[in-house]
């Protein structure tokens, strides 16, 4: 069959529909997002595919298909883990039937994430094992035998993927067979109910599994051993594929490669140590293959020394990359870097912080809540989402951002220790169902006074406009009843829901001021789509003749489509959405077209 060159996540995806997987769900997140959708593309009928409403829910799902016997498999970024992690560690006691596979996707550097968490960590605390590919290529039969080790031992298994595996792209050879797997079923059985008694009992099971784990994964062909000499370097991850790319032609050490660090291959890693003076270890953001490394050394009274990111030989944080991996390799060796021809040096790129789109109605929600609290002591508690940006200059509208649906609680204990604030949490629309709601009924329970402002744009933007549950589609294609954010509100308790269009200033501001008024709960939902999902309308244009260059437009709303030329405000055509939204703001009416009211 011929190559096809894919993205590391559309690879993943195929190795599991190769592998049998039954059902698939999860969450969207960069960098682990096309994982799902490119099996919702490639589905050849037989899977269940779902974007679920957060990643406990999708993790709770998949573990019942495994109960059946199913090959299931859910998707997440590291943060996700976070949000199933209550799911995974009982799981992780009770067992599944069917290989689950659970694919968190880290993010080193980071990119777009809010952490630089380790994956690999929590494989160790959750007692369970994790498969760390070193390609995207590898990924593709990593993934079928992580689905075997779960069958083999009954327990989910991790399979972490980082950036640079998710969205790199490789030439790979797809196989024509795929497993069949034949679910048995549910069977009614006590295993399934997790109580103290069946916990004790599992847990001890769990760590008699552990050493035989390892030693199983000392054979397994993603950890192998290659090269001779006195020193050492040990990577996982894409950090051994930067390693050998670095040092690709030489020889004189011994290279480890460690596909599944959890449980660490102890074994192998002995017969890697033999004869050893020193190694250095090369991997991404938490040194687990060191820590590893140093537990064997200090177990069997080994002479080696081992250095990495606890001694300063490699970097603590952020991300690896080829030229790092060369300069801390050749430097452990003994080695001079090779010389290089000078690149011509290209020219300098402007200075581009991210912003929110040009069109984005959640600049207008953001102008709406700011132009209505003039002159009152405010404070705004953001969440998770393109909505983030809000805190960039001239908006600076969003005060604290901590994780999904946290805006909504923060923004409550900011009220009690300073109830002289009007308290406002925004959330976007995916992240209401993701986990704003309880912070809703909390904040109702609670008898908290709280201005929630839900910015409904009918898509999950952040991560590439995915459907969710406002949006009344589902990741199998199937039309299914749009659930109403204010309906939900209102069935919570919330008295005061107010919905407006925000690129109409006067009606926005007005609801907002109104919804600060009330005692209690009050929101507003700001209801416009993204600029991604909706046709645009006509460009505005600026009359030159009657722009007074105040610079109005551009100082309060900072709309990228909108620039000063000649010491006047002018349109970029092709960069405006027609939103509306600075034509409102012109003292001299000098901004005409767009759309109309």
């Amino acid at each position: 069959m011929a190559k096809t060159l894919l993205m590391g996540n559309e690879i993943i995806a195929m190795g599991a529909i190769r592998a049998g997987v039954g059902l698939v769900s999860g969450y969207p997140g960069t960098p682990s997002t096309e994982i799902l959708e490119t099996v919702a593309r490639k589905n050849p009928g037989d899977i269940y595919v779902e974007w679920s409403t957060n990643e406990k829910s999708a993790l709770e799902v998949a573990a019942g298909g495994a109960y059946t016997g199913a090959r299931t498999m859910v998707t997440m970024k590291q943060v996700g883990l976070n949000v199933a992690s209550d799911p995974l560690m009982s799981l992780a006691y009770v067992g599944v039937k069917g290989g689950m596979v659970v694919v968190v996707a880290d993010d080193p550097g980071p990119i777009s994430s809010q952490t630089e968490q380790d994956t690999r960590r929590f494989a160790a605390f959750s007692k369970l094992p994790v498969f760390d590919p070193a390609s995207p290529e590898e990924a593709y039969t990593m993934i079928g035998d992580a689905f075997d080790y779960s069958e083999k031992y009954g327990t989910p298994v991790l399979f972490r993927s980082t950036t640079r595996i998710c969205h790199g792209c490789a030439s790979i050879e797809l196989k024509e067979e795929r497993k069949k797997v034949v679910p048995e079923g549910f069977v009614k059985d006590s295993r399934w109910v997790i109580f103290p008694r069946l916990t004790y009992q599992n847990h001890l099971k769990i760590e008699q599994r552990q050493p035989v784990l390892a030693d199983d994964f000392s054979s397994y062909h993603g950890n192998c051993l290659s090269g001779s000499g006195k020193k050492g370097i040990a990577a996982g991850g894409v950090s051994y594929s930067y390693a050998m790319e670095s040092l690709a032609g030489r020889s004189g050490f011994k290279m480890l490669k460690v596909g599944t660090p959890h449980p660490f291959p102890e074994q192998l890693a002995l017969k890697f140590l033999e004869g050893l003076d020193e190694v250095l270890c090369v991997e991404e953001l938490d040194p687990v293959i060191e820590d590893a490394l140093l537990a064997v050394v200090g177990k069997y009274h080994l002479p080696a020394v081992i250095f990495g990111k606890r001694t300063g030989h490699t970097p603590v944080a952020g991300e690896n990359t080829v030229e790092s991996v060369r300069q801390a390799a050749f430097s452990f060796l003994g080695l001079p870097l090779p010389e290089t021809a000078p690149l011509p040096q290209p020219p300098e790129l402007p200075v581009r912080p991210p912003v929110l789109c040009a069109g984005c109605p959640h600049r207008a929600s953001f102008y709406a809540v700011k132009q209505a609290m003039k002159g009152r002591k405010a404070v705004f508690s953001g969440d998770i989402g393109c909505y983030t940006l809000g805190n960039a200059a001239p908006l600076d509208m969003v005060d604290t951002c901590l994780c999904m649906g946290a805006g909504v609680t923060v923004a409550q204990g900011l009220h009690r220790m300073e109830p002289d604030a009007v308290n406002f949490a925004f959330i976007g629309d995916s992240t209401f169902f993701h986990t704003g709601i309880p912070g809703v009924v909390n904040a109702v329970y609670n008898e908290t006074d709280l201005v929630l402002i839900v910015l409904d744009n009918s898509t999950t933007a952040m991560t590439g406009h995915q459907p969710h549950p406002g949006t009344g589609k589902t990741m199998m294609g199937e039309v299914s009843e749009k659930i109403s954010i204010p309906a939900v509100l209102r069935a919570l308790g919330v008295k005061t829901v107010l919905e407006e269009d925000p690129l109409d200033l006067p009606a926005a501001v007005a609801a907002v001021r109104r919804a600060s008024g009330e005692k209690g709960v009050s929101a507003v939902v700001f209801r416009s789509p993204c600029i991604a999902v909706t046709r645009p309308k006509p460009a505005l244009q600026i009359d030159a003749l009657r722009c007074v260059g105040c610079k109005k437009c551009i100082r309060e709303l900072g709309c990228p489509a909108i620039i000063l030329k000649d010491g006047k405000a002018s349109i970029e055509a092709s960069l405006c959405f027609g939103c509306g939204l600075c034509r409102g703001l012109c003292p001299t009416k000098a901004i005409e077209g767009g759309r109309q009211e």
